[in-house]
């Protein structure tokens, strides 16, 4: 029961791992493929787009492609189908000799989705190649001696294909002296050798098709003659026989010759061995029968003839050697060493490569000789990291022996790290979100260990990243948001370096545009605009020209100006002035008069051609420049009126007036502003030169001496007003004075000149001095009766409404302001006459505070003019500082009736002189 639940587990673990597996290759995009070798090119190995779920019309658009991990291209992938098919013919014996499973590895790169998929493709083997010897024939001599079972390693065969289809047999045929048997070497490799099936014999034939070159030995109880002694004594005192002594390999034997003599001969009892004995040294004694016996000797020196009994022996049976991949070329590697117990050329080793594979062939050389394998080309750790050679040595004799060499090739840091660009952005958005891959590689070191770990790195001031994705995959992607306006364009350099020492390490640079997003709005150079246009321009004449600036590029950095919706006293703004589009020049439509318009305020608009497009205002303040386009306008005395109308700007200066006496005022104003607005006053023709001047700023006809009784009685003067400008503007008032001591006389001189005056009647200028003081009179006793009205209604309201309530509160003192003005001008510009009949001493007193240079002012806002039926008095009262409008005069005699005659000057008066009389 136990048993069975652990089975379950362990099927459960299996099922478990299988599915955690195949979900790891699903999720890498691993694909496996087979495919024979020496298959034609654009033969199908697998459709890559089905097993990747990757749509056809998508795969255009994607632009995928293929790259083999190793130098030669051997897959390519077929845009329409999506197949991977082979790109060259496969040779699975060329690119993996000696490795079981043949896999070629290739990526499929993504490009749009910077994602790769790896694909590995088995090479399988087919039977291409037959089996094949190094040297198609050899020759062995061998004695005809060689002993029955004797063996002989033959050359091995060899078969570069795998498998079934690599070698399995050897067969040997053709003669029956000779027999194959087969051994198992040290790897499970066949090794064929040749055994003597039957005895040699050279009589009947001296060549075999197989035989190995062997020295003959001589055999047990052969015979060799030896010199017979001679005795001269006969009889029982000749020879009798023949004794050896001095070696055990030899014995004696004594055969009788035809005449019965004895013949000595030498056998050899005991095999002789060179190498043990090379000189036996033996002595042969005769011996007669008489008595004493005598004796002869003899010493026989055998010399032992070398035979090819020793085969050669290797002072290892196997060479280990760890060789670095830097050596140089030509340098000896080892020296294998055999030693013969031979001599002669039975002891003379030769030696040659037994079991070499090609490339390892075209690496070392043996020297026959000496033994010394030397390196012909270089090595490299990266293509063969080993190699097993098979030496052998070979006496004269055709003996042999062989001994392993293995040299392992160590690392050496002679490769730089790879970096190969698999996929690549070349333009990236500037909003791209940090993390977007913007390139794909692969880094590689050929070399092992500690030389082959690398490390990869990025500048630390750029805004990417490195991120290994899958072993010597790694991805750059964004680290922060980018901006094209600091950044247009990186060079990324990614640096790879490996762990030797000295480390060595290698670049890729990456070139990435940055492409433009509409984030930046146009910004103008200066914060606010400001011009100064003079009045009077030119209708088109360029005003100024604002310019903004977006950083961005391309259409989004394309500005384009317009105005903002506005009026200048009613009309559009667009009527006044204009912008270019493109060049954000001003321009004005219209002449501009700065009496009217004097100063402009506008916005203008900055738009760039992003989608959506963005846009800013700036202000533009155009101030109209004042031009002296306008001449001074005389207020007062008012111009001339036509021929028959009557008199205009008369006044009345008594003959008793002291110098500096104010007479009159030239009123004066220019509608320009500044220095073009600014005048001033001079007399330019009077009828007496000395007897009036003129103030230059204020306007104010002033006498200059005292009158004389021979000034003539009316004066004319002409009073010119220039402004400031350039050039300057004038204008000429003409001012009639009277000098005059009464009423009567004033009258009198007026009509006279009235009467001088041709085709106007003598009673004209009296009817219209009737009617002038009749109309002041009226609209006098009108004024006071309103005045009268307004109090009572204000007493009326003040005991109708609580203690406290101001009159006219809800009425604003704007209403009233040109009352009080009116009447500031009449207190400036009147003056007080007494004038007694026929009298000579009536005198004229005029008020001083009238020497103002300009009109009187408007009451400033804050301070209120008068409000209808407030009393006069009491705001004069209030006003210590105002000037009086009237004065006291002597006292006229009780019997006269005096008059007293107050006349002031109008602004636009409906005659030349306004009188307002209050008798007494």
């Amino acid at each position: 029961m136990c048993a069975a639940g652990r089975r379950w587990v362990r099927r459960e673990r299996a099922l478990l791992w299988c599915v955690l597996v195949a979900a790891w290759e699903a999720a890498w995009g691993q694909l496996r493929y087979s495919v024979p070798e020496e298959m034609p090119k654009g033969s199908f190995v697998g459709d890559v787009a089905k097993d990747l779920g990757l749509e056809l019309p998508a795969l255009r658009e994607r632009d995928l492609s293929i790259l083999d991990r190793g130098r030669t291209q051997y897959f390519a992938l077929h845009g329409k189908t999506g197949h991977l098919v082979t790109a060259e013919r496969i040779d699975r014996e060329q690119l993996c000799e000696g490795v079981q499973r043949c896999v070629l590895r290739c990526e499929v790169i993504v490009e749009g989705e910077m994602k790769f998929y790896e694909i590995e493709v088995e090479i399988t083997d087919i039977n291409d190649n037959a089996p094949s010897f190094r040297d198609a024939e050899k020759e062995l001599r061998m004695s005809e001696t060689t002993a029955p079972g004797s063996r002989f390693p033959l050359a091995e065969a060899h078969d570069p294909d795998s498998g079934g289809n690599s070698l399995q047999s050897y067969e040997l045929s053709g003669d029956e002296h000779f027999s194959l048997a087969v051994q198992a070497g040290p790897g499970g490799e066949q090794r064929p050798e040749l055994v003597l099936a039957k005895a040699l014999d050279r009589e009947e034939a001296a060549f075999h098709e197989l035989e190995l070159r062997m020295s003959e030995t001589t055999a047990l109880g052969s015979r060799f003659p030896l010199a017979e002694a001679h005795d001269p004594d006969s009889g029982g005192n000749s020879l009798q026989s023949y004794e050896l002594s001095g070696d055990e390999h030899f014995s004696l034997a004594v055969q009788a010759g035809p005449g019965g003599e004895q013949r000595p001969e030498l056998v050899l009892a005991k095999a002789l061995d060179r190498e043990e004995a090379a000189f036996h040294e033996l002595v042969l004694r005769a011996s007669d029968g008489g008595e004493p016996a005598r004796t002869g000797t003899a010493r026989i020196r055998v010399a032992v003839l070398d035979a090819n009994d020793n085969a050669p022996v290797f002072s290892q049976a196997e060479y280990t050697l760890r060789v670095p991949e830097d050596v140089p070329v030509g340098s000896t590697l080892v020296t294998v060493t055999a030693t013969d117990a031979d001599e002669g050329i039975y002891g003379r080793v030769k030696y040659s490569f037994h079991k070499i594979p090609e490339s390892s062939s075209e690496l070392f050389y043996l020297d026959s000789e000496t033994g010394q394998i030397s390196l012909k080309e270089d090595l490299d750790f990266e293509e063969i990291s080993s190699h097993e050679l098979e030496v052998q040595g070979e006496d004269g004799g055709g003996l042999s022996d062989t001994a392993k060499v293995a040299i392992t090739v160590t690392d050496v840091n002679d490769n730089a790290p790879q970096i190969s660009v698999r996929s690549a952005l070349s333009a990236i958005s500037e909003d791209a979100p940090p993390g977007t891959v913007v390139a794909l590689l692969h880094v590689q070191d050929r070399d092992s260990g500690a030389n082959g770990e690398v490390r990869c790195s990025i500048g630390e001031r750029l805004p990417f990243r490195l991120e290994k994705s899958l072993e010597d995959y790694y991805r750059v992607v964004t680290a922060r948001a980018l901006d094209r306006e600091e950044v247009a364009e990186y060079n990324v350099t990614v640096r790879a370096a490996d762990g030797g020492s000295p480390a060595l390490w290698s670049s890729a640079v990456l070139a990435l545009r940055v492409l433009d997003v509409n984030d930046n709005a146009p910004v103008f150079a200066e914060a606010r605009y400001s011009a100064r246009l003079p009045e009077n321009n030119a209708a088109g004449a360029l005003v100024l020209t604002v310019r903004a600036a977006d950083a961005d590029w391309g259409q989004n950095a394309r500005v384009r100006y317009r105005l903002s919706e506005g009026r200048v006293r009613g009309a559009p703004l667009s009527s006044y002035v204009s912008v270019q589009a493109e060049t954000g020049a001003l321009y004005a439509l219209r002449s501009f008069d700065y009496e009217e318009v004097r100063e402009v305020g506008l916005w203008v608009r900055a738009e760039d051609g992003g989608a959506p497009a963005l846009s800013s205002n700036v202000s533009v303040r155009l101030v109209i420049v004042d031009e002296n386009d306008n001449a001074p306008q005389v207020l007062y005395p008012p111009p001339a009126p036509a021929p028959g109308a009557g008199w205009a700007g008369v006044e009345l200066a008594p003959r008793s007036a002291e110098p500096g006496a104010l007479v009159a005022k030239v009123v004066a104003v220019d509608a320009d502003a500044g220095q073009n607005a600014w005048l001033s006053y001079e007399l330019a023709k009077a009828t007496e030169p000395g007897l009036f001047r003129v103030g230059l700023h204020s306007g104010e006809v002033r006498t200059a001496r005292f009158p004389l009784a021979r000034d003539a009685a009316r004066q004319s003067l002409v009073v010119v007003v220039k402004d400031h400008g350039r050039p300057a503007l004038s204008a000429t008032a003409t001012l009639t004075v009277v000098l005059a001591e009464s009423v009567a006389e004033l009258l009198s001189e007026l009509g006279s000149a009235a009467a001088a005056a041709p085709g106007e009647p003598a009673g004209s200028l009296t009817r219209w001095l009737v009617v002038a003081v009749a109309a002041v009179s009226c609209l006098f006793l009108a004024f006071l009766l309103l005045l009268l009205a307004l109090r009572l209604r204000r007493w009326r309201r003040s005991q109708l409404l609580a203690a406290g309530s101001g009159a006219l509160r809800g009425v604003p003192a704007s209403h009233f302001v040109g009352i009080d003005g009116v009447r500031a001008f009449l207190h400036s510009y009147s003056h007080e006459v007494s004038l007694t009949a026929d009298s000579r001493k009536s005198q004229l007193r005029l008020s001083a505070g009238s020497c103002c240079d300009t009109l009187p002012a408007r009451p400033p806002p804050d301070e209120p003019a008068p409000l209808l039926g407030e009393d006069p008095a009491g705001a004069r009262r209030a006003d210590p500082a105002a000037p009086p409008v009237s004065s006291s005069h002597q006292p006229f005699s009780a019997a006269r009736r005096g008059a007293s005659l107050r006349c002031f000057s109008a602004l636009y008066p409906p005659s030349s002189v306004s009188c307002l009389g209050r008798w007494r």
